[in-house]
């Protein structure tokens, strides 16, 4: 049986279902690829196309046998026989042929399949009528029906012009989808029975995991709405279980142009000749991959359609324009089934390589014999073709055993967030976090199917994990955030969950210095093994808990990190141990250099993680003091930046380099408006210039003893920069020099009060906020010599718009052309002369900034050459 003709009565309570849309014998190219794309109607730019159907009385010869002699007709583009009663059989073969209009040639015999009756209902002026079948641009046909009894009467060839002399859609779905999309002011049928409608708002349907395929919309393929005048059905139960795929078993080649037409043309007939409320598909492709709206009511809305006999009501169908019973669907048309069918399958949280249950409208045997009884219910796949649910061949032979692979093309399936946190996330119920945020979700797909997944915090990516990870930890700040998981699958397509609505109260932290001490040394096996740091490798050091560091309440440490023999270019990244490392980076290097940079990371499991990019490099930490939320601490207060040691200059100190062994004392507390007593630590950018020696300066609290750590490292030639939050225990910090001599200058951005009247610190990051290579929260472009660029901080990624009187950034330097420096300071104030970073031709420099926050923004000035400028946020200070 060749393709058995059924279609559906969508009532409000019969649920049946139509066939593929041709069948019958094989039949000749006339004109195939690239044939005669005009039709009898003008093409229109915009707008619906009206088209026309030509009939044409067939004459009976008695004894079940009826012909149309063979003539020349207006141009048409698709055929079928019709007759006046639906509920008489046309017990015979019929069969019919086509002329080309462009070659002349006629094409073999086509057999045309009779539909059962009743197909869309119970209809007023309803006709019994066949399959319709593309033959391409015609303009000649003959009909001949014979070998069955009594033929019913009015029996007519019906010829379908669908007008326009080419599709408006593009080939591949770009077309971008139209009006009917958004699934606002539609009309609905109120009563299915009686096909009786009533204009109404329908709101927009569910959100889906898997993305919307571009959908050629019935606007842009210019459907004739003047057909549609009773407005669209939706499924009882509002939920689309599964999808069945069809084919329209046409066997004449065509032109991806033509693709718009042949839609047009089915639903004409569909409409004028079947006398149906409008096309019988929810979706129709093509071989380019082209998808098309079918019946209207709306992309994103559960549709009620006419496509698979006794399963509409639970169901979508998708039809593929061509005959795929000797030859397969192109790769193109799988994809775009498996688009289409992920995105309804994903609003109804469905998985297109799983199962379900659907409910039989009509007691009747598909096409393996399988008997279904109405109103009992059958376990499906949820992409099942048609031949699955009904006695006929389609899809085809071929499309069919491609449908096991095209269900495990889609994206992951059944995606949800499951625990916030560690708590089972409820409808309608908002997550909670202390900032510290957890994520736990489950899919149906199998992680080898899976390459990564991302979590998603107000729509930026927060953590990316491997495609077998189910959980992933990162920071947010306080406030209400959209959490959502997304998934990328091995062949590139994505799902996103739900989002879910996550109340974050991060408690504000104060900082409490401590003498600078050495927890880590790759190079000696302190704090962690003894061994260089790999390409891609990770070492974690436990902080919470060690060295005077409270085991619980930390929120951040303040460590200066230092990378050492390194073997080639690289850069290593800080960040909190337990969470996903984000792109951004501390420190920077290439072999040779001995690098530097004060890092305040956020503390989640109680450890920090160091990561290495490139090569091998041994790395320290020196702790210099930490964060918490819990007992007493120093709240921070901005002053300057501004310049308060040079001893090129005498600043602050006597005017002399400083020499091998030498320290140099520099008073702060009550000078330069900070307070004489109660200052616990200041904030110091420290710079070593015209250094005569390899060597490293320490900077520690004065009338203490210094220990061996150290915060900047340098070679001669070089003037490296870094930033201090060194302790003060009388007033005054001391600088001491390893070797031959060397100019420091410091430049102060805060000090640390134990008065309460300063702001407390808050993790957020590490975040990328700015990067001039890419534009992103600046313009694209290098910053010139006296440039300034202004980044945007107050109100943006998760930072408060008020109350936030500075921020933490490491800013790095890269590209140069010139020997320059670059100063952060407070948009909206006048420049200093305290510079950040200071760097030559060739290098990529970082340094972490504490930078005042006076009108929202924080600007960046380069002195000389260009220069890429990179900024990360690791934390802010708020009243």
């Amino acid at each position: 049986m060749r393709g058995t003709a059924l279609a559906a009565a969508i009532g409000a309570a019969a649920v049946l279902g139509v066939q593929g849309m041709a069948g019958g014998a094989e039949l000749a190219a006339p004109g195939g690829e690239g044939a005669a794309k005009a039709y009898g109607a003008a093409a229109k730019e915009t707008g619906p196309v009206e088209g026309e159907v030509h009939k044409l009385a067939l004459q009976p010869k008695g004894t079940g046998e009826a012909v149309l002699s063979q003539r020349g007709t207006q141009p048409y583009g698709l055929l079928g026989v019709s007759w006046t009663d639906p509920a008489a059989e046309v017990k015979g073969t019929i069969e019919a042929r086509a002329r080309d209009a462009k070659t002349g040639a006629w094409s073999k015999w086509i057999a045309l399949d009779p539909v059962k009756p009743g197909m869309d209902g119970v209809r007023p002026g309803a006709h019994g009528s066949t399959e319709p079948v593309w033959v391409g641009a015609s303009d000649g046909a003959e009909v001949r029906i014979s070998g069955g009894g009594a033929l019913p009467a009015g029996l007519e060839l019906n010829l379908v012009d669908p007008g326009g002399s080419a599709a408006p859609a593009k080939q591949g779905g770009t077309k971008k989808n139209g009006a009917r999309q958004s699934g606002t002011e539609r009309t609905a049928a109120l009563n299915a029975a009686s096909a009786a409608s009533a204009a109404t708002t329908i709101d927009p349907g569910p959100a889906s995991t898997a993305p919307q395929p571009n959908v050629v919309s019935r606007v842009a393929w210019g459907a004739d709405e003047s057909l549609n005048n009773e407005g669209p059905i939706y499924l009882p139960d509002g939920k689309v279980k599964a999808v069945f795929v069809h084919h329209t078993a046409d066997t004449q080649p065509y032109d991806c142009s033509q693709s718009a037409a042949i839609v047009r043309g089915i639903h004409v007939y569909h409409v004028k000749t079947n006398g149906w409320r409008d096309l019988g598909y929810n979706f129709l492709v093509d071989k380019c991959g082209t998808i098309f709206e079918g019946r209207q009511g709306g992309i994103d809305q559960a549709v009620l359609g006419a496509h698979t006999y006794g399963w509409n009501s639970e169901s979508a169908g998708i039809a593929v324009l061509g005959d795929y019973n000797a030859g397969g669907a192109s790769a193109a048309a799988q994809d775009a089934i498996s688009r289409i069918a992920a995105y309804k399958l994903g609003q109804y949280d469905g998985d297109m390589n799983g199962t379900t249950t659907l409910t039989a409208g009509d007691t009747q045997t598909n096409y393996f014999g399988t008997t279904f009884t109405k109103g009992q219910s059958y376990t499906f796949k949820s992409l099942s073709a048609h031949r699955d649910g009904f006695n006929t061949e389609c899809p085809g032979n071929q499309l069919y055993a491609q449908l096991d692979s095209i269900r495990t093309s889609g994206p992951a399936a059944q995606l949800k967030v499951a625990t916030v946190d560690g708590v089972p996330v409820q409808p309608g119920v908002d997550a909670t976090s202390d900032g510290v945020l957890t994520v736990g979700w489950s899919t149906s797909t199998a992680s080898g199917r899976i390459g990564s997944f991302e979590v998603l915090v107000d729509g930026a990516p927060a953590a990316t994990t491997s495609g077998t990870a189910r959980t992933a930890t990162s920071i947010v700040t306080s406030g209400t955030h959209q959490v959502q998981v997304k998934a990328t699958a091995v062949n590139g397509k994505t799902s996103t969950t739900l989002p879910v609505k996550v109340v974050s109260e991060v408690k504000p932290a104060k900082f409490t210095p401590v003498t600078p001490k050495r927890l880590m040394d790759t190079r000696a096996g302190l704090g962690v093994p003894q061994a260089k740091v790999g390409a891609g490798g990770v070492v974690t050091l436990p902080v919470a808990g060690t060295n005077g560091v409270p085991a619980a309440g930390v929120t951040a440490v303040v460590l200066n990190v230092t990378a050492t023999n390194p073997t080639e270019p690289s850069f290593v990244s800080v960040y909190p141990s337990g969470t996903t490392r984000t792109s951004a980076s501390n420190l920077n290097f290439t072999p040779g250099q001995t690098i530097p940079n004060l890092v305040v990371v956020p503390v989640v499991d109680g450890k920090v993680s160091f990561f290495n990019n490139q090569g091998t490099v041994d790395l320290i930490a020196d702790i210099t003091g930490y964060f918490t939320s819990s007992g007493d601490g120093a709240s921070h207060t901005n002053i300057g930046p501004k310049r308060l040691m040079d001893t090129r200059a005498g600043l602050g100190v006597p005017q002399a380099k400083i020499g091998a062994g030498g320290v140099v004392t520099l008073p702060v507390a009550g000078t330069n408006g900070i307070p004489a007593t109660g200052v616990t630590a200041v904030v110091l950018n420290v710079t070593a210039t015209n250094p005569t020696e390899p060597s490293f300066v320490s900077v520690y609290p004065s009338g203490t003893t210094r220990t061996s750590a150290s915060n900047l490292n340098f070679t001669p030639g070089l003037t490296i920069p870094n930033l201090v939050v060194v302790p003060v225990v009388d007033g005054k910090v001391s600088f001491f020099n390893n070797q031959g001599t060397v100019d420091l200058i410091a430049d102060i951005t805060g000090y640390f009060t134990s008065s309460g009247d300063g702001a407390s610190h808050t993790n957020i990051g590490p975040k990328r906020l700015m990067d001039t290579r890419a534009g992103l929260g600046v313009p694209q472009a290098k910053i010139g010599a006296g440039g300034v660029v202004t980044l945007p901080v107050a109100g943006t990624n998760g930072i408060p718009a008020t109350g936030v009187t500075a921020v933490v950034l490491n800013v790095t330097a890269t590209n140069p052309t010139e020997p320059s420096f670059v100063s952060v300071y407070p948009s909206g104030t006048t420049r200093t002369s305290a510079s950040n970073l200071n760097f030559t031709p060739g290098q990529t420099i970082p340094n972490l900034v504490v930078v005042p926050v006076v009108d929202g923004k924080v600007s960046f000035f380069n002195n000389q050459g260009t220069v890429d400028l990179i900024a990360d946020i690791t934390g802010y200070f708020s009243n």
